[in-house]
């Protein structure tokens, strides 16, 4: 569990440093933190806490770094960002709160919980500089969610905010190739004529970074493919669908020869 702490808040140092200021208490407690004391950084933080009267503005800052940078497990974590978002919403930590609530969800392998996130995240703070990276969690748990719609959505709109941040742009670009159209290397009419019943099965697992990969793998070649998550969570690759086993035949071969592995025909509903 912490290790999915660490994975969902690595980027919150960022954050905080763009914040214009910080109470002197709550930066000691960062410094703390940073210099690897976090012990001592959130005793600090609980004293604060229980000494500020909550209509104090440095109360929602401290509790937004006791859940975003101190808390020992993800439930912690939640709670106190949950308390960010839901007390003092109109803080300078709220969207932020909202943000690090999506990659912790994420991180959880809970994509539903990242989406509504991310949604209220775009709805109640619309003018947010943290809406495209909000865009980009909410995009890869939509993929999860196999909802393409709202997750080549996100990506549009998190390429529109990138700015000059070129390896942000890099990220999202490298997801947004699922996005743009593509065609088969096969000829009409067997792929194009009309829907077939027939697809080749490249790959099959759970990794979502080895999916993506062979994705824009398979686009690069000019293949389209699509993914079928079954009921034991594997994400099946498939290219297709085509009208005919022979037409599917035909691409298994050259699917052997230009990827490898072993992939096979399979009939679709």
């Amino acid at each position: 569990m912490r290790r999915v702490l660490a994975i969902a808040l690595a980027a919150l140092s960022g954050r905080l440093s763009a914040q214009v200021t910080h109470d002197p208490r709550v930066q000691t407690a960062i410094e703390l933190a940073q210099s690897g004391r976090a012990d001592s950084a959130r005793a600090m933080v609980r004293q604060l806490l229980m000494t500020l009267p909550p209509q104090d503005s440095v109360f929602a800052e401290a509790l937004y770094v006791q859940g975003g940078m101190l808390a020992p497990d993800a439930a912690t974590a939640a709670t106190s960002l949950q308390r960010v978002v839901v007390e003092y919403g109109t803080s300078a930590w709220a969207d932020d709160a909202l943000l690090r609530l999506a990659q912790l969800f994420e991180a959880q392998n809970d994509p539903g919980a990242a989406v509504q996130s991310v949604e209220r995240l775009r709805r109640d703070y619309p003018d947010s500089p943290l809406l495209p990276r909000a865009d980009f969690v909410g995009a890869r748990a939509a993929f999860d969610l196999r909802d393409e719609t709202r997750g080549c959505g996100y990506l549009r709109d998190a390429q529109a905010g990138a700015g000059d941040d070129v390896e942000f742009r890099n990220q999202v670009s490298f997801y947004s190739a699922r996005c743009e159209p593509s065609t088969t290397v096969t000829p009409p009419p067997d792929s194009t004529a009309r829907r077939g019943r027939f697809a080749v099965q490249v790959l099959a697992g759970k990794s979502a970074p080895q999916i993506d990969e062979m994705l824009t793998r398979l686009k690069g070649m000019g293949y389209t493919a699509h993914v079928v998550r079954d009921s034991t969570g594997y994400l099946k690759i498939r290219v297709g669908p085509y009208a005919s086993r022979d037409a599917a035949q035909r691409t298994l071969a050259l699917l052997k020869a230009r990827v490898g592995g072993q992939p096979f025909v399979v009939e679709e509903p």
